[in-house]
């Protein structure tokens, strides 16, 4: 079941809305490892939700740079109570086929998480 969901373009939502601390999106950047772990920890605090996943990249077609190309795509995860996983990808494509990309991916470790911990989560 969907409880809710938290759209985050911005780093004022990001911070107001996920709590998301100004020092990992000064530091790290919205694009980071750091940022999505905290993405998904606060889509956790501020629901009631068992599972959380977040997601934070560069779809394209603008935006990207040498450290943080297009395709650069963070995916966090993570079940309450339970420490928040990150994988790091570089999609390949247009912006629609990195926004599609990324959906399988996040499905694909959704799918893995919840197979490793076994039927007691949901």
């Amino acid at each position: 079941m969907f409880e809710r969901g938290f759209v985050t373009y911005s780093n004022n939502s990001k911070t107001e809305l996920l709590d998301v601390s100004r020092e990992i999106l000064e530091t790290c950047g919205a694009v980071s490892q750091e940022c999505a772990i905290a993405m998904v920890q606060g889509a956790l605090k501020n629901s009631k939700a068992d599972l959380g996943v977040s997601v934070t990249g560069i779809a394209g077609p603008d935006g990207g740079s040498e450290d943080k190309p297009v395709g650069l795509v963070y995916i966090g995860y993570a079940l309450r109570g339970e420490p928040a996983k990150v994988a790091k990808h570089n999609f390949a494509g247009d912006r629609g086929a990195v926004r599609f990309q990324t959906v399988e991916a996040a499905l694909t470790h959704i799918h893995e998480l919840l197979t490793m911990n076994g039927p007691a989560h949901p």
